[in-house]
């Protein structure tokens, strides 16, 4: 890479979503000058790319938006319960405008390449467009949801119809009306846009591979009590959120556990969030996450749901999820979605059954038929969480690749930094709680804690901080004990990389919860960045190679203490009892 021509700043953000949004405004409130390269043509990130029928939030509008500015939660009133996509563009454009951040970001620019310069401690990075940029700090802020697969199909080019894809929908929108449409995939964004599709075309035939769980989102305006909850302390409210392990208020009972619970009132109390809706049901029971007995009582009650909704019994069986734990998959949230399938334009097709052989001039050919389609939308999902990172050439100390580092699997440090990269910073990247989260409350904190050590390295006048293979070692270690006592490592899911082929298969995310891993970056800065070599050249400041702020053991209920003894110890990570 050449080193001549090239724009020099402080800090390069890749990314316009609310990651690199809250980061270019907190680092000018630092003093440090940085500039926001985004590939598309605005703010907003996912939501301006996922624009297909029916997206929208599946967290509640009050708690997914910023908190760091009292004023800007004042002046924004969402109008649902769960935003659809469009508010949200709004939200993202009203921010924007708010802070005037636009003057800092140039649009239309992929970040191609982005090699280390070990002598002059900077990165120098080069892009789609020409734009070669010279910058001490490299924050990707490129989103964990952002890249779609690559799935493609045997014959795809032959059809002679419009070949639509969820995570780049039109702008403009598309109209179904009379068509007959085809739909591959059963995720949330599928799960979001078939009501809606249904209700436009002639007819409509999903072709599904695997159920997920979904819950109705009973959306509507914010009711005024729970506005008013809100408007009376947001602060409050912003830190009971945080101080959760999802970063949002769902109820969670850590000592209520279903197996010593009575079947009615296990019953009361899944009713009584069903009907609340969203997300809250996941917080009934402590131990529906580790023992798959009591994961089967709320399976059995959502099967019941789903029964009750689809008047075919062979079509709600279909609908059933089977091959995974209820939570192993982040569920969905919808409106009317098991309904659809009451409608007479409306058909379901087991790909299990009946795989898809290939696409041709008229349509889809299964084993069993052949399909017409006058159009076909494809909602295959995203190469999660590192999928926009190593589509970089990114090349760090000795040109060690990104690719080659995390050949066998992510790896990083508190999913903030990864070894042999030094300056560059990964927002909710993997190893963090990032997507078993409320997103936007992993992203203040990781923003803030990232804006915090450059004014600390600033401070001390130091060029570099970089992870030590030890802390990441210790780190991806830690992860694995979070995750090992739960059932999420039994779901095939893109938590798990298992749904782009060729992925190594990891659990990605930090599964510890998000109040108890902001406590640990917490310890980690106040131990003197605990895991971090910092230096100038060749003077180094800090060399705290270890990780040792592991959190406390949490209060387990006894009864859950043998399946999680067992799993850990199957999986090498606790010593076999004498």
């Amino acid at each position: 890479m050449h080193s001549t021509d090239r724009i020099v700043v402080d800090a390069l953000i890749v990314g316009a979503g609310f990651a690199g949004m809250y980061m270019l405004h907190k680092l000018r409130a630092a003093g440090i000058g940085a500039t926001v390269v985004e590939a598309g043509s605005g703010v907003g990130g996912t939501w301006y790319w996922n624009r297909y029928p029916g997206a929208r939030v599946d967290i509640q509008s009050l708690e997914y938006s910023f908190g760091f500015d009292e004023q800007l939660e004042q002046d924004w009133r969402w109008s649902e319960r769960y935003a659809p996509q469009a508010e949200l563009l709004r939200y993202a454009d009203h921010v924007a405008d708010r802070f005037d951040l636009r003057r800092d970001m140039r649009f239309g620019v992929r970040v191609t390449a982005a090699h280390w310069h070990e002598a002059a401690q900077r990165w120098h990075v080069e892009t789609d467009v020409g734009a070669r940029y010279d910058c001490r700090y490299l924050i990707l802020a490129t989103g964990c949801l952002s890249i779609p697969t690559d799935v493609t199909f045997p014959g795809i080019e032959d059809f002679q119809g419009p070949v639509y894809r969820t995570s780049r929908w039109p702008h403009e929108g598309v109209d179904f009306a009379g068509q007959r449409v085809g739909i591959i995939g059963t995720g949330s964004s599928a799960i979001q846009s078939i009501p809606i599709i249904a209700g436009q075309a002639e007819h409509l035939t999903v072709f599904q591979r695997t159920p997920n769980y979904s819950m109705p989102a009973h959306n509507g305006p914010i009711p005024d009590e729970d506005f008013q909850a809100w408007a009376s302390d947001p602060r409050g409210y912003r830190a009971r959120s945080r101080d959760t392990g999802g970063g949002f208020q769902n109820e969670a009972r850590p000592d209520a556990l279903a197996m010593a619970t009575a079947p009615d009132d296990i019953r009361t109390e899944l009713e009584r969030r069903w009907a609340w809706g969203g997300f809250r049901i996941l917080g009934a029971f402590a131990d529906s996450g580790i023992d798959p007995e009591a994961n089967r009582i709320v399976h059995d009650f959502i099967a019941e749901k789903i029964r009750a909704q689809v008047a075919d019994p062979e079509v709600a069986a279909l609908l059933t999820p089977k091959d995974h734990p209820f939570g192993t998959k982040r569920p969905c949230v919808d409106t009317g979605y098991y309904a659809t399938f009451n409608r007479p334009n409306v058909a379901l097709v087991d790909l299990h059954a009946a795989p898809i052989t290939t696409f041709n001039a008229g349509g889809i050919a299964t084993t069993a038929r052949q399909h017409d389609f006058d159009a076909i939308v494809l909602a295959t999902g995203f190469d999660a969480m590192t999928g926009a990172i190593d589509r970089i050439d990114l090349r760090g100390i000795d040109g060690l690749q990104i690719k080659d580092h995390w050949a066998e699997g992510p790896r990083t440090y508190l999913g903030l930094m990864v070894a042999g990269f030094p300056n560059m910073f990964t927002i909710t990247g993997p190893g963090s709680p990032s997507v078993l989260t409320n997103m936007i409350n992993s992203i203040e904190q990781h923003v803030e804690w990232i804006a915090q050590c450059l004014a600390w390295l600033g401070q001390r006048q130091q060029a570099s901080i970089e992870a030590s293979a030890e802390a990441e070692a210790d780190w991806c270690r830690h992860v694995t004990e979070a995750v090992t006592p739960t059932l999420l490592p039994q779901a095939n899911s893109w938590y798990m990389g298992a749904n782009v082929p060729g992925k190594p298969r990891m659990f990605m995310p930090y599964a510890g919860g998000l109040n108890t891993y902001t406590e640990i970056c917490r310890q980690v800065v106040a131990k003197g960045y605990e895991g971090f070599v910092v230096k100038n050249g060749d003077a180094v400041l800090s060399d705290s190679r270890a990780f040792t702020s592991h959190p406390p053991m949490p209060d387990i209920p006894a009864a859950l203490l043998p399946i999680i003894i067992e799993r850990l110890t199957a999986a090498g990570l606790m010593p076999a009892a004498e």
